[in-house]
């Protein structure tokens, strides 16, 4: 049988034939791409022609093509739908992969090739345009940060680091998926499901007999804050959904699967890597490549923000801690209180989100609400092909054309939640867009929204809602990427910048006009009514405990990653007591508002790509603001909100067809015409300019 992955896939956009790719086709593709990439990167090297963009940038574009395929289709398989065998080859190729990549980042003939084309384009000996230039500086700056300069016995230690952490990051991510299952809280007395909506219900009870269980199975999602515990009446139910959820990983309530040796030994390695390549802490290496560019920028914005954020949040404890009082006297306020309560106090005070749900069923949300607002602004359309195979039977291939029928690419969405799925949500490229080699870009759209009951819609919660249309916007700037090479294409920006289309996505999720749309009782057909949208648009203003809990994960991600090896914890038993000191620190200790990811199931920065870089969502919102203000000047009277074909046409071409082709702010610059201005995410979070 011939390994799909060894010859350019035949489907259209290039899809991965998923219904003959085997495990076994993974192994062997990886170890046949790896071989082949190295062979063609030495051709390169050795190559004695003069230096040129085609036998040099051209030439490394188009290497690996089959190790490419190949992990592209296996990474998206594996995080969305894993089983022990992916778990093991993700384990053995992560250090080999690694290893691969220094082979590369260390090798000084590669170096020495990219540096002759920047000297022969300085003398004018070639012309190199603008996204050449930038592909060649980025290449450069990569190896100068690789360690291609430092002593050879520093370059083995160098490896044997990298080694080390990509085989702990996959530990970490590993044992975080089987921890969140193992996490779950079982009930078999009904009544503590008091007021729990009955496709909840029904949805519980078939999570409950999928694990061969009686009663009901509460799952856990990945955040602290837990969906469920907005309607949970039974304050004891509401308690143990809450300690299961931050305890996980801690070892207590499940040993099997406690993440903190791992993760202080990430912590430990990452810091003498960055010393190893000249930096103080690995945040400082990080941030260097980032839009903040230093880590002093991201400590001030962060300490700006955060008092006033806390002092918001204590204003609203002490409103709950009456509302409770009210219900049950002499009791305390508890982080397990502070959801249910809230959504009372916001169904008297501004508008209750929990009264949408039977208004938000999956299919017309995506249809008519984020299929619906891209249309509008791009004049994009989607088409599903059923006869087309995702990674799994619930995923799903929407071909994507443009206003004048002609195929843009292809978008797969894969929404439900899953045992075998890790949690959140993603999006992820399977095939980038490039000019260069020809490809129309693949994406996925991966959530984690609750599948629905037999004879039962997906209704979704507002937050699902939200979730959809931010992922949305990081499909939309792969899809809409307008670049020559594939390496600089869609979503290959700075991590503080990658969050920014998205984070503009969501405002229209908000849009009136688009709501009236898509949020269609399930069952009458009868719109939402006009009150409780006027209430649900303005209810938009940001909670400060949401903010906080925010907050408290970035300054967390920092502390790890700017701490000296000192006040490192040397063990897992270390991990509670490092977190307290790092709160408390930063002023954003809160008995009742626990990070938004505690240290043990921080997924982003000890399992993903955001080592000291979580502090991008606040980053990338405060250029988000100030987009929004933009599309709310370009309104016209048939467009109150901006959602216009110009408007889109713009931010298109400047900022989501760039992909990372350019300085990711300068793209910004050309956008807006200026730098973004902060008093747009101040007036957002309801804090003084």
């Amino acid at each position: 049988m011939t390994n799909p992955f060894l010859a350019p896939s035949t489907l259209p956009y290039s899809l991965p034939d998923y219904a003959t790719i085997t495990d076994a086709h993974v192994r062997e593709a990886l170890e046949i791409g790896m071989e082949q990439h190295l062979a063609e990167l030495e051709e390169l090297a050795a190559d004695t022609a003069p230096a040129t963009v085609e036998n040099v940038l051209h030439a490394w574009e188009r290497s690996g093509a089959t190790l490419d395929r190949t992990l592209s289709a296996f990474w998206v398989a594996r995080s969305a739908d894993t089983n022990p065998e992916r778990d093991a080859i993700m384990a053995e190729f992560s250090p080999r992969l690694a290893a691969h990549s220094d082979a590369i980042m260390l090798h000084p003939g590669l170096y020495a090739r990219l540096r002759r084309l920047a000297e022969r384009a300085a003398a004018g000996e070639v012309e190199l345009d603008e996204q050449d230039a930038f592909n060649l500086a980025e290449r450069i700056r990569g190896y100068a940060r690789g360690g291609v300069d430092l002593p050879q016995d520093q370059q083995a230690r160098l490896r044997e680091l990298n080694g080390e952490l990509a085989t702990l990051s996959t530990t970490f991510d590993t044992a975080l998926t089987a921890g969140r299952n193992a996490a779950a809280v079982h009930v078999t007395d009904e009544a503590e499901l008091a007021g729990l909506a009955d496709d909840d219900r029904a949805r519980l009870r078939e999570a409950a007999r999928a694990a061969d269980l009686d009663g009901w199975l509460v799952p856990v999602v990945n955040t602290s804050g837990q969906p469920l515990l907005d309607s949970l009446e039974h304050r004891g139910l509401r308690e143990r959904l809450h300690r299961a959820s931050v305890g996980r990983g801690l070892g207590g309530q499940d040993p099997e699967h406690d993440t903190r040796d791992t993760l202080v030994r990430i912590a430990r390695l990452r810091l003498e890597r960055a010393r190893l390549l000249g930096y103080p802490h690995h945040a400082a290496y990080a941030h260097e490549v980032t839009c903040a560019r230093t880590t002093d920028a991201v400590n001030d914005i962060l300490a700006r923000l955060t008092p006033g954020v806390v002092a918001l949040t204590d204003r609203e404890a002490q409103a709950l801690g009456a509302r409770l009082h009210t219900l049950e006297p002499g009791a305390t306020l508890e982080p397990w209180d502070w959801q249910f309560l809230a959504v009372r106090e916001a169904a008297e005070t501004s508008f209750d989100a929990d009264l949408l749900k039977p208004y938000l069923e999956f299919e017309r949300v995506l249809q008519e609400g984020v299929f619906a607002a891209a249309t509008a602004l791009y004049g994009i359309t989607f088409h599903e092909r059923p006869e087309l195979v995702g990674y799994t039977a619930q995923a799903r291939v929407f071909e994507v054309r443009e206003e004048d029928g002609s195929v843009l690419g292809a978008v797969v969405v894969d929404a439900w939640t899953r045992p075998t799925k890790k949690g959140g949500a993603w999006m992820t490229s399977i095939v980038d867009q490039s000019h260069l080699l020809g490809d129309l870009p693949l994406v996925t759209n991966t959530c984690n929204v609750p599948p629905p009951a037999p004879g039962s819609p997906s209704l979704m919660t507002w937050d699902n809602v939200i979730t959809l249309f931010h992922e949305f916007g990081h499909d939309l700037h792969g899809l809409l990427s307008d670049v020559r090479y594939p390496s600089r294409s869609g979503t290959s920006v700075p991590r503080d910048f990658v969050e920014f289309p998205s984070q503009v996505n969501e405002i229209w999720a908000w849009e009136p006009a688009l709501i009236q749309r898509y949020a269609v009782h399930h069952e009458t057909g009868d719109p939402l009514p006009a009150e409780w949208l006027d209430a649900l648009v303005a209810s938009r203003q940001e909670s400060g405990r949401d903010t906080l809990e925010l907050l408290a994960a970035m300054l967390l991600d920092q502390a790890w990653h700017q701490s000296p090896l000192e006040d490192l914890p040397t063990d897992g038993s270390g991990v509670e007591a490092f977190e307290a000191a790092a709160l408390g620190r930063a002023g954003a200790a809160h008995p009742l508002v626990p990070p938004r990811y505690r240290s043990a199931y921080f997924h982003h920065i000890f399992g993903g790509g955001y080592a000291a870089g979580y502090y991008s969502y606040l980053w990338s919102e405060v250029m988000d603001a100030d987009t929004v203000a933009w599309f709310r000047e370009q309104a016209t009277p048939g467009q109150p909100g901006g959602m216009t074909r110009a408007a889109g046409e713009r931010f298109r071409r400047e900022v989501l067809g760039r992909g990372g082709s350019i300085e990711a702010m300068e793209s910004y610059r050309r956008f807006r015409g200026g730098e973004p201005d902060v008093s747009h995410l101040l007036s957002r979070l309801g804090l003084p300019a």
